[in-house]
């Protein structure tokens, strides 16, 4: 079970001409919203990533508010390949990794496998992850549930987070995923 103490969101790279060419983008853009939602309420850590952002663009402005540190840029297609990046994770101090954001078959990929190999606890929210086709979304999902990455939704892992219906935060969670 994730427990709120150990977690950390890796938002990964919604930014962009990347993110208008993104195969069913208002469910990708709803999830990602609740998922940011969820993350402050539960106070865990979200790590923001860019893709090359001075040709691709920054983080699309509807999630910015969301942050509390600015996006880490990165040439690498895994989030791993960048030492700053590192960096930011080994301080949060938290060895469960939730991942979301573009593209499914290449950054999210790259990056679930890296820090599974690294000794990281991984989990994709397959519904705030997307590809501009849905073929490699899709290859992307099984091939990490292959290799050892917990698959979850929006709403599952809310309410894995949530953990009981008396919690402070139970209001705000319900209001989140209606």
């Amino acid at each position: 079970m994730l427990k709120r103490e150990d977690a950390v969101l890796i938002f990964i790279d919604v930014q962009g001409r990347l993110a208008e060419v993104i195969d069913d983008p208002e469910s990708l853009y709803r999830n990602l919203r609740r998922l940011l939602e969820g993350m402050n309420l539960f106070d865990i850590p979200v790590i923001v990533t860019e893709q090359n952002p001075n040709q691709l663009g920054k983080t699309r402005g509807e999630f910015r508010p969301f942050f509390t540190n600015p996006p880490v840029p990165k040439s690498t297609f895994s989030c791993c390949g960048e030492r700053v990046f590192l960096e930011v994770l080994e301080k949060t101090k938290r060895k469960q990794v939730v991942l979301c954001g573009i593209e499914s078959h290449v950054c999210v990929y790259q990056t679930a496998m890296n820090l599974m190999e690294s000794g990281y606890e991984v989990r994709v929210v397959a519904d705030a992850v997307s590809s501009r086709d849905p073929v490699n979304k899709t290859l992307a999902l099984r091939c990490m549930e292959a290799e050892g990455v917990k698959l979850t939704g929006t709403e599952m892992l809310m309410f894995e987070l949530l953990g009981d219906a008396n919690a402070p935060q139970s209001r705000s969670i319900f209001q989140i995923v209606k």
